[in-house]
């Protein structure tokens, strides 16, 4: 059922983020204890602020009460993803060359299933993270069809 209020959610907030300039990153619908949450992430080039997640949070709440595909109660929250953003489609890929990325793959690269370093660079097929292992720098290059989760990371110095 998750799949199907995401895939709708999708194509109501769609047209509201691109109406406003932005862009919709992602969405979630999880329960969570005995509530449900609808979470709809957006941002743009500039970051989003809390009045424009309040904008798109108004008008995606008329849509879905006009349509009503949630049958039960739930918490519908419009946010930023945040610093650690998810990187879900290859555009989001390559936006983020040149930064710091985490990368969990479905199975084993080189003994490792999780990597974190400098997205530097990426074809449409192959992702290139530039790692340090002790004093190190290590290019690792890893499949798009093997990634599970990509985000950019947070690195402290």
């Amino acid at each position: 059922m998750s799949k199907k209020v995401t895939e709708i959610v999708e194509q109501l907030t769609t047209p509201i983020v691109n109406e406003m300039g932005l862009e919709l990153i992602d969405i979630e619908y999880v329960k969570e204890g005995s509530n449900w949450f609808l979470r709809v992430f957006i941002d743009s080039e500039s970051g989003v602020d809390i009045e424009e997640c309040g904008i798109v949070s108004e008008k995606l709440s008329e849509k879905l009460d006009e349509l009503d595909p949630i049958q039960h109660n739930y918490f519908l929250e419009v946010s930023s993803p945040g610093a650690e953003r998810p990187l879900k489609k290859p555009e989001d890929i390559k936006k983020a060359i040149g930064k710091q990325v985490h990368i969990k793959t479905y199975e084993p690269i080189n003994g490792e299933k999780v990597f974190e370093g400098l997205l530097s660079d990426f074809d449409g097929q192959l992702i290139t993270v530039t790692v340090t292992v002790k004093t190190r720098k290590k290019n690792i290059e890893i499949p798009y069809n093997k990634v599970a989760k990509a985000r950019l990371a947070v690195t402290f110095n």
